[in-house]
C-alpha cells in the first residue's frame, strides 16, 4: 500500500471548492474528478476520499470510476508525460521499438515516473494522427514518424 499523503489545507479547500462548483452533485463525479486531476496532477486515495465525502458517495464508488477510466491516474505523472501510440498504424510502423527505446533511456517501465519526477511513460490506443505513424506525445506536443534513433533527440529537448 502506498504511503499516505497529507493534503495541504490550501489544496484541501481547493478540492472542496471544485466539488462545490458542481453543487456537490453525485452525477457530476466524472467532472469533479477531471477538475481535481487537473489541479493535483493525479488522484491519490486521499483526494478520492475527500471527493466521496463531499459528494456523499462511497469511496469504493469513486475508486471504481477512477480505476475504470484510463484517463484518470492514481500515480503522479512526470513533468513531461510521454505517451506512445500503439494503435494499429503506429504499431505496424514500429511503435513498440520506439517504446522500448524510451524505456531503455529513462530506465522505467510503462506506468512509471523517473526518480527526478521529470518523465513518465504511458501508452495510447490512437491519437488520430495515423498518417504520421508512429506517433509520440510529450505533454500536448505531437511527434510524428518517430524512429527509435529519434528518441534521444526528443528527450534532449526536455533535458535542457
Amino acid at each position: 500500500m502506498a504511503a499516505k499523503i497529507k493534503i495541504p489545507e490550501r489544496k484541501l479547500q481547493e478540492l472542496k471548492d471544485i466539488c462545490k462548483s458542481f453543487n456537490n452533485e453525485k452525477g457530476e463525479l466524472i467532472n469533479v474528478l477531471h477538475k481535481a486531476q487537473s489541479s493535483f496532477g493525479y488522484l491519490p486515495a486521499e483526494v478520492q476520499e475527500v471527493i466521496a465525502q463531499e459528494l456523499n458517495v462511497s469511496v469504493a464508488h469513486v475508486f471504481g470510476v477512477v480505476s475504470f477510466y484510463t484517463f484518470f491516474t492514481m500515480k503522479p505523472k512526470g513533468e513531461f508525460p510521454i505517451s506512445v501510440c500503439l494503435g494499429t498504424a503506429c504499431y505496424v510502423r514500429g511503435a513498440e521499438k520506439v517504446l522500448e527505446e524510451f524505456k531503455k533511456h529513462l530506465k522505467i517501465q510503462v506506468g512509471e515516473t523517473t526518480a527526478d519526477g521529470k518523465f513518465s511513460i504511458s501508452c495510447l490506443r490512437c491519437v488520430g494522427a495515423c498518417g504520421l505513424a508512429p506517433v509520440v506525445m510529450v505533454g500536448d506536443k505531437v511527434y510524428g514518424r518517430v524512429a527509435p534513433e529519434g528518441v534521444k533527440d526528443i528527450l534532449a529537448e526536455y533535458n535542457g
